[in-house]
């Protein structure tokens, strides 16, 4: 749970650190303007969108070779298909792993890239909801190792215009709810969890009171990759008191949240302490059970419908990490 309820759906990218990430890139308007008004004379988009006299050479999958007359100017939400990929079609829901290179339109410097340290962004997920029409409907269609140059005008500091050129590089499709081996052993002081056909979580507290130290239980094993403090994970989830009133659920706004296990860059993690240290070393697909103290929570300090110093109780389906 993210320590601002507001902030809660409003994922961050890790992978590239120019003005957003690759998938901040190109979600409704994350970090460019979203008016088609931005065009100038000198551009050089056509009336189509698409960005003229941009190529690419290489071997497809791999690091780009990317050129183009400087200076020159892009567009928001303008485009050019560098190179048609080989792989499987990204289809809608698909999570798209994509390395990057920003390069800057006025001198063609590279901003930044993600091939050298083979730091591909996996947080785009192929979605009508949350990508624009521009970006959807260029991803969704396009074969794996396809690279596509997007026109961003930054509108944080930097001022920096530029093209993205992403590769898709693989995808998978994320989980929809908890799959793996129901765990036999769990203690039976624990609240008990029942689920829905669909994996909604039910709860009895079973006297569950306050603690002083955190619980994590696992209720089912999923079989994916282990979570480190480096991941973002996937996640849906139900928060309780220990009254059994229940305070939040993904589940009934049916949507997900990425929740980032890291530390942003003064120290301080963007989940809750008990989210961070009770998921660490979780794998995907598993369902895990926290009953967190206060002093991993939200401390003295009330939080919306959470009363201060009160002992949370969640329910988390691990569903995707990257």
């Amino acid at each position: 749970m993210r320590k601002s309820v507001k902030s809660m759906l409003s994922p961050l990218g890790k992978a590239v650190a120019l003005a957003c990430s690759l998938a901040m890139c190109v979600s409704l308007a994350a970090c460019s303007s979203s008016s088609s008004d931005s065009k100038s004379s000198s551009d050089s988009s056509d009336k189509k969108g698409q960005i003229a006299g941009v190529t690419a050479k290489g071997k497809l999958g791999e690091k780009p070779t990317i050129s183009f007359n400087t200076p020159m100017t892009v567009s928001d939400g303008s485009y050019v298909v560098l190179q048609k990929g080989d792989g499987d079609v990204i289809e809608e829901g698909d999570r798209v792993c994509a390395q990057g290179i920003a390069l800057n339109v006025k001198d063609g410097t590279e901003l930044m890239d993600t091939w050298t340290k083979n730091t591909p962004d996996c947080s785009l997920k192929v979605d009508s909801k949350t990508l624009s029409s521009t970006y959807y409907n260029q991803i969704k269609g396009a074969k794996i190792n396809t690279t596509i140059g997007f026109g961003v005008n930054a509108q944080d500091s930097s001022g920096y215009s530029y093209i993205l050129a992403m590769t898709f590089v693989s995808k998978s499709k994320d989980l929809k709810k908890a799959t793996g081996e129901e765990v036999k052993d769990v203690p039976a002081n624990l609240p008990k969890v029942t689920r829905a056909k669909n994996g909604k979580p039910s709860i009895d507290m079973n006297g569950q009171g306050s603690v002083d130290s955190l619980i994590s239980q696992t209720l089912i094993k999923g079989n994916g990759a282990k979570l480190t403090d480096k991941n973002t994970v996937v996640v849906k989830y139900t928060g309780w008191l220990t009254d059994g009133k229940q305070f939040d659920s993904s589940w009934d706004r049916d949507s997900i949240i990425d929740a980032d296990l890291f530390s942003d860059s003064s120290g301080q993690h963007q989940v809750i302490e008990g989210w961070q240290k009770g998921l660490v070393g979780q794998t995907v697909g598993s369902q895990v059970l926290l009953v967190i103290p206060p002093d991993q929570a939200y401390g003295d300090k009330e939080q919306g419908s959470i009363p201060a110093n009160s002992t949370l109780v969640f329910v988390i389906d691990i569903l995707a990490a990257y």
